[in-house]
């Protein structure tokens, strides 16, 4: 749109420059673009390889990223998308042993231990130290960040995994609710078949099977028995009528799904979700974000309650941002960037547009939706209700999840896989992790 010769007036005595001559204004204009051209150039750039490539997530972290610059740092996207960030994993692989370490990198589970062991993460006590980490984040946070009595990653936010995400309107149209039982499921399952609609949106995407399998092993018998499979790999759980009972259950849980049940990314069946196409989803709460993002309100368009018989526990998986240790020159940049992350309103932001809850012991509760208070209050009481996901590397090695993956994505996309034959080679697959483990 043109701007009129009254309007330039107007903005000129705005800024009191009335009566100036225009060359004055634009002198001015040029002088504040070389200011800025020259804070740019003298900024220090953090290159930040990462997985999150969907809108909330790319909402969530110009949190962070907007923070950072009023700090006179800037964020250097790598963005690797992969959903499960096992090609972001593959990438950061190559360029540490090219020597060419980003000196920021998206990390979740186990694996932080394997890279503080080699000596390539930046040691972050001395930040810790100076924002009483101990005090301020949840105990369990402070000690899955420790993993060598060191403080080598910070902390973003926490997901719950068995989520289950629903069409309320959807379900108060055939006088149904969010079931919390796999009986009452089975009903509401086939009240919606009835009406045409399906009751799950689902990938055949090996993370996402998993994702949903895990939440089943959880419902099906707790959390020790949760973590004989998944964290101890005892194969006699694996042998277990319990864990039989669960691999039944996913492949009964297939007619229930929209069809065909063809590999999408977790995007994708959000947006089939959203777009009306299932009246529910077992998901993490990153979903619950992604539909926020796109114009969807929390408890009116979409509802978040618990994968059934898993009320009781949080699934959880932990965002966390590591430093390699490249050049002691990004070390300021680094260390600042450390503690950015958990400042209060970096947490309550972040979080509120992730779809993840804060790691603090007392965030903001007022910023929170319904679900994301429920996945708090739940997460904060302790280690009894707390269980680490197996499909997103909180529960195991990363050898461990890919072959157990392997064989749960092989049984449910191929229906000549008996639930016994499935059985029979996990347990198999247990025997051998387990031997691995202790040698």
């Amino acid at each position: 749109m043109m701007v009129t010769s009254t309007k330039k007036s107007t903005l000129y005595c705005k800024f009191g420059w009335c009566g100036r001559p225009a060359w004055v204004w634009h002198s001015l204009l040029a002088m504040m673009l070389t200011v800025w051209s020259t804070a740019l150039a003298q900024a220090e750039t953090l290159q930040a390889l990462n997985w999150w490539s969907s809108t909330s997530e790319h909402k969530a972290v110009d949190a962070l990223v907007v923070k950072l610059a009023m700090e006179n740092i800037l964020w250097q996207e790598v963005l690797i998308p992969s959903g499960s960030g096992a090609g972001a994993l593959i990438v950061l692989k190559s360029r540490v042993i090219a020597g060419e370490a980003p000196e920021v990198a998206q990390l979740n589970g186990t694996i932080i231990g394997d890279w503080a062991d080699m000596g390539l993460l930046l040691n972050l006590d001395t930040v810790a130290q100076s924002g009483k980490w101990d005090k301020v984040l949840l105990p369990a946070i402070y000690s899955w960040i420790r993993p060598r009595d060191h403080v080598v990653v910070a902390p973003l936010g926490i997901h719950r995994v068995n989520t289950l995400i629903f069409n309320p309107k959807m379900l108060t149209r055939y006088k149904l609710v969010p079931p919390q039982s796999w009986e009452e499921f089975e009903l509401v399952a086939t009240a919606l078949q009835k009406a045409g609609i399906p009751a799950l949106a689902q990938s055949s995407e090996a993370w996402q099977v998993a994702t949903l399998f895990e939440s089943l092993v959880l419902a099906e018998s707790g959390p020790e028995f949760y973590r004989d499979i998944f964290v101890n790999k005892d194969p006699r759980a694996f042998a277990d009528r319990r864990f039989n009972h669960a691999l039944w259950r996913l492949r009964a849980l297939k007619k229930w799904m929209a069809q065909p049940v063809r590999e999408q990314s977790w995007t994708e069946v959000t947006h089939l979700f959203a777009d009306g196409g299932a009246a529910m989803m077992v998901t993490g709460d990153w979903a619950k974000g992604e539909l926020n993002a796109w114009g969807l309100t929390t408890d009116i368009e979409f509802g978040c309650s618990t994968v059934p018989g898993t009320g009781d526990y949080h699934l959880y998986d932990i965002d966390t941002l590591a430093m390699f240790a490249t050049h002691k020159g990004h070390r300021p940049a680094q260390l600042k960037l450390a503690q950015l992350v958990l400042s209060p309103d970096v947490q309550n932001d972040y979080n509120r547009i992730k779809g993840s809850i804060p790691v603090l012991r007392n965030p903001d509760l007022s910023r929170m939706d319904s679900c994301a208070r429920t996945s708090w209050e739940l997460f904060s009481r302790g280690a009894r209700v707390q269980v680490p996901s197996f499909a997103h590397r909180m529960a195991t090695d990363e050898t461990s999840r890919d072959t157990i993956i392997a064989e749960l994505h092989r049984f449910f996309t191929d229906e000549h896989v008996s639930v016994s034959d499935a059985q029979r080679r996990l347990v198999q697959i247990a025997k051998i992790l387990r031997k691995a483990t202790k040698s």
